[in-house]
């Protein structure tokens, strides 16, 4: 079975490729951004991590791996479990675009949220076209 495609875009720079699943995966909303700019298809924020993870994390590069494992435990919960089933069906067969407003690339959640999702996708058998 093939993976499914994800993707995971600042959301300042852009909303990712034409044509993918947008779904917006913080839990507060972007600074100066309409709603009406970003084209969302989804704003799932009860997957982006608890407010008292986030704000222990503070985007403090030192404490990443231990972010990191303490989301992974979050995201491990079967109502998390139902939630990433649910966005991997709503995208269906178009790639999934996650959306993040932090300005660390690569230390941020939606890149620990798209490993999950690739993970759930891979022991649950969902697919992309």
């Amino acid at each position: 079975m093939k993976p499914p495609v994800i993707n995971v875009q600042r959301v300042y720079e852009g909303t990712g490729p034409e044509g993918s699943y947008r779904a917006l995966v913080d839990r507060v909303w972007p600074r100066g951004l309409r709603r009406a700019d970003l084209g969302l298809d989804e704003w799932a924020r009860d997957l982006a991590p608890t407010a008292e993870l986030r704000k222990w994390f503070n985007h403090v590069e030192e404490r990443w791996e231990d972010f990191r494992r303490k989301y992974q435990s979050e995201l491990a919960a079967p109502e998390q479990q139902e939630r990433m089933a649910a966005l991997l069906e709503a995208a269906g067969k178009k790639p999934l675009t996650l959306l993040y407003g932090a300005h660390d690339t690569e230390h941020n959640q939606a890149v620990v949220l798209r490993d999950a999702l690739l993970d759930y996708a891979r022991h649950h058998g969902k697919r992309s076209g």
